[in-house]
């Protein structure tokens, strides 16, 4: 295992930071690395609004966008561990309207139900980024012509899910799914917990992380406390606003998006971080059995349909190749957001990694910040 050096992990990030405001490249943003449990470097930057606001704190939140994944996926293997689901059930099972689920293809600009599926789309599928559930081509025909109402609930958006139909038999390739296939994921939380989604997250995942700031649905505190998203123009630092209500997008937050609608803060998200890095315990309480924690992070894609150095686990990235290029060893897991959030859990190192700020304008999930964020975390080791 290779040790970080604190005084240079916090002299790249510092830098990094600052060249970053001053480039108005971000308004602000909140940092954490640790190992081996303990934190190395935590530090918050900037401004919660671009051009002004109050200076980051302990206090931000931040829309985490797909960094949502990873939890709704601990959700999914809680059940797993108490024997309420398995991961080759298929999702029928929980959801009845996925019993006729059909291949459909798009000729034309039209939407064709072909035949029915041959392989019944199961969890494992729709966590691995391989249900082909609206994929594609199929998502872009039928995106435009959803019923506004669709949009206001989990329930009425995945049964409009399962009537659009799959793009590809489940597993013969790999496509990632930003919504359809986490939102079915957290509509088969409710069914086999017996209780709304968001709920059971309170339950078994955030009490016993201690996280109390993660939420789909703000507080008025919460409201005021959320970063305003960044974007860059002209060179400036511009704001982005999302419509009242909505966490992520245009969604209301009536919605609990499976795949992109928490906001959280650095505090809750490093303890998320923590309880995985942790073989699924954190503070005396165990989320998850260590095997769980296994299952989400070793690679369950093979490379014949997804090729390079990273393949997908359980709601997350793996690190499969020593070809990597931003050093990360393999073995490595984590995932990102569309708002530019971004975290890793380094087993062979033993560090846990958070990156949170809300931008729009270097490339959302896998962003230039972030990237360098793994890079300056790896040139520390020694």
């Amino acid at each position: 295992m290779k040790k970080i050096n604190p005084s240079v992990l916090e002299s790249l990030l510092t830098s990094r930071m600052t060249r970053d405001l001053e480039e108005n490249n971000l308004s602000g943003a909140s940092l954490y690395v640790s190992q081996n449990g303990e934190p190395v470097f935590r530090g918050h930057f900037g401004t919660t609004s671009p051009g002004g606001g109050t200076p980051v704190g302990e206090s931000a939140l931040y829309r985490l966008a797909s960094m949502t994944k990873p939890v709704t996926a601990v959700g999914i293997l809680t059940l797993y561990d108490r024997g309420l689901v398995d991961l080759y059930d298929p999702v029928e099972r929980y959801l009845p309207e996925f019993a006729q689920s059909m291949l459909a293809e798009v000729k034309d600009g039209a939407v064709r139900q072909v035949r029915p599926l041959a392989v019944k789309p199961t969890i494992l599928h729709l966590l691995t980024h391989t249900s082909g559930l609206l994929g594609g081509e199929l998502l872009g025909a039928c995106w435009p012509h959803r019923a506004g109402e669709i949009d206001r609930t989990l329930d009425r958006a995945v049964r409009w899910y399962a009537e659009q139909g799959f793009a590809f038999e489940p597993f013969s390739r790999t496509e990632y799914s930003g919504e359809a296939a986490f939102d079915v994921l957290a509509r088969i939380i409710e069914a086999a917990a017996d209780m709304p989604y968001s709920d059971y997250l309170d339950k078994a995942v955030f009490g016993p992380c201690g996280m109390t700031d993660t939420f789909f649905a703000p507080t008025e505190d919460q409201w005021t406390r959320l970063v305003t998203i960044h974007d860059k123009k002209d060179g400036r630092g511009a704001a982005v606003h999302l419509p009242a209500g909505c966490v992520y997008g245009s969604t209301p937050v009536t919605h609990p998006l499976g795949g992109a609608g928490l906001a959280s803060s650095l505090a809750d998200y490093a303890a998320f971080g923590e309880m995985l890095l942790g073989g699924g315990a954190i503070g005396g309480n165990r989320v998850l059995s260590e095997l769980a924690v296994r299952l989400m992070s070793v690679p369950h894609v093979p490379k014949s349909i997804m090729p390079g150095p990273v393949q997908w686990g359980l709601g997350v990235r793996i690190i499969t190749g020593e070809d990597y290029p931003y050093r990360l060893p393999v073995g490595t897991f984590g995932w990102s957001g569309a708002y530019g959030t971004h975290f890793w859990i380094d087993p062979a190192n033993r560090i846990v990694a958070v990156y949170l700020k809300n931008t729009v304008n270097d490339g959302g999930s896998g962003c230039i910040t972030g990237m360098n964020f793994e890079c300056d975390v790896m040139a520390s080791l020694s």
